[in-house]
């Protein structure tokens, strides 16, 4: 627990983030950095097993580390778990978040009839076609209200559990799950961008890597499996 300046009680944090992480050691540093540590914010890295410096960085930085079950949802889920914050943020490892995260985060969730929240999308790297992809995802997140894993996440706790958490997939968990959260009330956009790491994109190639999301998402839709769509993704190293 964290203590309270002005008259040394015992506090809980009021936002807790939660980082899935696995070998991320070359970018979960300048995550982390991103993040503000005060007395209303706690980090939690869930690790599912890493091999490199990941938990080393993590710890270093004040992270609360807690080994996780392969897999982001099951990640995710433990993270939440644990949290003892009143709100939860589901960070990419390789995902820095905006100056003013967190007001932004009270701002949007006591918006009436809003359940959760995102960031807008941003990309470390600033050719053409990856400003096309974020402002097609921006685009779809403000209309349609599915912002995805890499938009940073925020919900309440006790929405969260109300709505069951991620299910167990193997791919398209942040799908479903907000997809499931649209039922409860809106999903809004808070004006923030985050800056994603663009090396997935850069490693197999943009169009590509488009292709293959809009082909899951239609796979999806058309009934195929979680474990068969896992197959269609390119495969590669992202360090």
């Amino acid at each position: 627990m964290t203590k309270n300046r002005s008259c040394g009680e015992t506090t809980a944090p009021r936002l807790s983030i939660v980082i899935p992480a696995l070998n991320e050691e070359a970018l979960i540093g300048e995550t982390l950095k991103s993040i503000d540590r005060d007395l209303e914010t706690e980090v939690i890295v869930a690790d599912a097993g890493s091999t490199d410096a990941t938990r080393h960085h993590a710890e270093a930085a004040g992270a609360r580390v807690l080994r996780a079950k392969p897999g982001r949802a099951a990640q995710m889920n433990s993270g939440a778990a644990a949290a003892r914050g009143e709100i939860l943020l589901f960070l990419h490892a390789d995902t820095r978040l905006p100056p003013g995260y967190a007001e932004q985060v009270k701002e949007v969730l006591h918006r009436p009839g809003v359940v959760a929240g995102a960031f807008l999308l941003g990309f470390d790297d600033p050719r053409i076609s990856l400003r096309l992809v974020a402002a097609g995802a921006n685009l779809r997140s403000r209309f349609r209200q599915l912002p995805y894993g890499d938009q940073a996440l925020f919900v309440r706790k006790d929405v969260f559990a109300e709505s069951g958490g991620f299910r167990q997939l193997p791919v398209m968990e942040d799908y479903e799950w907000t997809r499931r959260l649209r039922r409860m009330g809106r999903i809004a956009l808070a004006p923030g961008l985050v800056t994603s790491s663009a090396r997935r994109w850069l490693l197999h190639g943009v169009f590509r890597t488009t292709l293959t999301h809009q082909l899951m998402l239609w796979g999806w839709k058309l009934g195929v499996s979680p474990e068969r769509l896992t197959r269609w993704r390119p495969r590669g190293k992202t360090k």
